[in-house]
């Protein structure tokens, strides 16, 4: 494929990376516990004006707004501890710390699986055997915008291009932005959205399906290029295929697999 047409594929899918974005948002059911809690629990998390409102119902009660900045946030009517402080630590992982008066009483380590469906949380406190409990989803899965978030690679097995170029993508808001060569911000809604630095003119991204979304580039109103990518249902292996015409005429269809670190 010729040099430029490579680039127009990679300035689909190059962003940063997924930001402070809290990935247990959603609603869980507590399925294992070591005896502190006493089943059914339920736990809420939601996003609220760049927080997150964290809602545990059930034997045991909590409600309270924070955000992932490190920095303390009130706890009110808990006897235990009267303050949080939450800190996401990797792209599945928040570190919890819960304070009674600026002083930590609790660490909780929160830590979804892959497929961001099951939440284990780790809780520790000095001269006590740390606590363990999982949490399954039952709502707010991960939207289509998040599907496609990360860093990916190239895999050079299953790939004629050998170019190993790494890949991030950033969700925002109900979209997601690009950057690199190119870039863009753009909703997965059938628009046309401008893009930077590009030799096209335009994009459009519409969602098929929970794990595949269509590109089409235009340029002059015309199309060049339409892409489409498929992630795994694990959410480690992405597929894209592209094809269109380069402003010497060619034409190019290429198929390119990438993993996620």
């Amino acid at each position: 494929m010729h040099k430029l047409a490579l680039f127009a594929v990679f300035a689909v899918i190059q962003l940063g990376t997924t930001g402070a974005a809290d990935p247990r948002i959603g609603s869980w059911t507590l399925i294992s516990a070591q005896s502190f809690l006493d089943p059914p629990n339920k736990l809420s998390i939601s996003s609220q004006h760049g927080a997150v409102h964290v809602v545990i119902s059930g034997e045991t009660h909590l409600d309270f707004t924070a955000k992932l900045d490190g920095h303390d946030a009130s706890v009110p009517g808990n006897p235990a501890f009267n303050q949080v402080e939450l800190r996401r630590i990797s792209k599945h992982e928040v570190e919890v710390k819960q304070k009674k008066d600026g002083a930590v009483v609790a660490t909780i380590r929160d830590k979804l699986t892959k497929d961001a469906n099951e939440l284990t949380s780790t809780t520790s406190q000095e001269s006590h055997r740390d606590k363990i409990t999982v949490w399954m989803r039952t709502g707010g899965k991960r939207s289509a915008n998040d599907l496609f978030t990360g860093e990916w690679t190239e895999d050079l097995s299953k790939t004629r291009l050998r170019q190993g170029m790494p890949l991030k993508i950033e969700a925002e808001g109900n979209g997601v932005r690009f950057s690199g060569d190119f870039s863009y911000f753009a909703r997965f809604d059938g628009k046309e959205y401008d893009l930077k630095n590009s030799r096209n003119d335009t994009v459009t991204l519409q969602l098929v399906d929970a794990h595949t979304v269509d590109a089409i580039y235009r340029r002059d109103d015309q199309i060049t290029q339409r892409d489409r990518w498929i992630v795994s249902a694990d959410g480690t292996r992405m597929t894209l295929t592209t094809a269109g015409t380069l402003e010497s005429g060619q034409h190019i269809k290429e198929t390119l697999v990438f993993q996620k670190l």
